[in-house]
């Protein structure tokens, strides 16, 4: 397709995943755990090097340029500009992209579309510059790129899950130290996202409220960040003014329900893995309160038709669940939940 819109072969061809977080939401910003697995959907770069910004883009059919160095005009383009520029701020000679760019990745349904994008950018311009990058640098560029041009104040979690995961796998993450480790998911189930039909864009939903709201309550508590509390620390949690409070008590508790799932995927203790995806979900509905009417009703599907485990996945308001469902009730799983949530989309 390349070759169809510029006339020649592409010089590189990159690709990277989206992810679905199966516990630690909204603890990256906060240098907690996380707990992704990418998805096998991907996006992919066919690109060539030039000394400009050319990008045509398959799923919005709009072929765009843009000069090097201007500030972000509130377009998909944004997300690859900003590759360039966090590369220029670092040092990296890049002279600019051409690229024909295709998505697997559904855009808008929390599962990392941008980050999928960000790191296929990255991973295409290593390739066409010969740049000494490696795959946790590409995540912490992309993180970059997406927070200081793109303009939404993400954590890394997104970033890393496209860059070091593994199909098959849950990648285990400590965000404050960006130490990782390959947690194999169970044998027999399956991992399932179903869109909810309810779009949401970071950059316009309460991301970023959320994220100052957590600020605020580690300047009244004292701490560098939520990360830094404990359980010894719930009555100075529950003494903060409403909905710092909230705010606060989601992330400790997600924390723990991360490292505990990690103890039960490795314990091969499956029921127990879904009891802490339910426990997330009523957190980021209570207490973070970023879920909405239709996730609830969809994950609540999910549960009464044999899922083990649901929750939203990604920044919420809006997007898509997860849930963990026994591999030979899928079939039943799937036609209870569109029963009952016709709107459902099983990606």
């Amino acid at each position: 397709m390349f070759e169809r819109i510029f006339g020649f072969p592409p010089s590189v061809v990159a690709s990277a995943p989206g992810r679905v977080n199966l516990l630690g939401e909204h603890t990256d910003y906060n240098q907690g755990y996380v707990l992704p697995t990418p998805l096998p959907y991907q996006t992919e770069l066919e690109a060539a090097p030039t000394e400009s910004l050319e990008v045509y883009a398959e799923n919005f059919r709009e072929h765009k340029r843009r000069a090097l160095g201007q500030p972000r005009q509130g377009d998909w383009l944004d997300y690859i500009a900003g590759c360039i520029w966090v590369l220029h701020q670092h040092g990296y000679r890049v002279p600019g992209l051409r690229a024909y760019v295709r998505s697997q990745v559904p855009m808008g349904g929390g599962l990392s579309s941008s980050a999928a994008l960000e790191v296929a950018t990255l991973r295409a311009l290593r390739a066409l510059y010969q740049l000494p990058l490696d795959d946790q640098t590409i995540a912490r560029l992309a993180q970059e790129a997406e927070v200081a041009y793109v303009g939404v104040r993400c954590g890394i979690m997104d970033q890393m899950a496209s860059s070091l995961g593994r199909l098959g796998y849950a990648l285990f993450l400590d965000t404050q130290s960006l130490e990782s480790r390959l947690v194999p998911l169970p044998e027999g189930y399956r991992v399932v996202v179903v869109d909810s039909g309810v779009p949401r864009r970071l950059a316009e939903s309460g991301y970023n409220t959320r994220r100052s709201e957590c600020e605020a309550a580690c300047a009244l508590l004292g701490v560098p960040s939520l990360r830094a509390l404990s359980p010894a620390d719930a009555p100075r949690i529950e003494a903060l003014p409403e909905p710092l409070n909230r705010r606060a008590r989601h992330v400790l508790r997600e924390n723990q329900r991360v490292l505990e799932g990690v103890e039960a995927l490795e314990a091969g203790q499956v029921a127990r893995f879904g009891q802490l995806m339910v426990a997330s979900h009523r957190s980021l509905r209570d207490d973070y309160q970023v879920s909405t009417p239709e996730l609830d009703q969809l994950v609540e599907a999910e549960l009464r038709h044999g899922a083990v485990g649901a929750r939203l996945t990604g920044a919420g308001f809006g997007g898509a669940t997860v849930a963990l469902v026994p591999e030979g009730a899928f079939q039943r799983f799937k036609e209870g939940v569109l029963q009952d949530y016709p709107q459902a989309r099983f990606l």
